[in-house]
């Protein structure tokens, strides 16, 4: 099981993105037309980095759901349990 964090933003927030990226040494930030992707697929960095962020910046709306449920997934394969029934 692979535990992996997306963020997609227009265009015009590239410059913040890449600046994140390069700033927090993450993975990596992949343009598109009209918007780009920045994505984290490395375990330890979506556990201790992005959890821990946005643990700081409480998010509203959907996304705090999106963020509960990313942290709960994240826990239990912190300890294994998502190899148990």
């Amino acid at each position: 099981m692979r535990l992996r964090f997306i963020l997609t933003q227009h265009v015009r927030d590239e410059y913040y993105i890449q600046n994140l990226v390069s700033t927090l040494n993450w993975e990596r930030y992949i343009p598109k037309s009209g918007y780009g992707v920045f994505t984290v697929e490395r375990f330890s960095d979506v556990y201790g980095k992005v959890i821990y962020i946005f643990e700081q910046f409480k998010l509203q709306g959907v996304e705090s759901d999106n963020f509960k449920d990313l942290k709960k997934l994240a826990l239990m394969i912190k300890n294994k349990h998502h190899l148990t029934r």
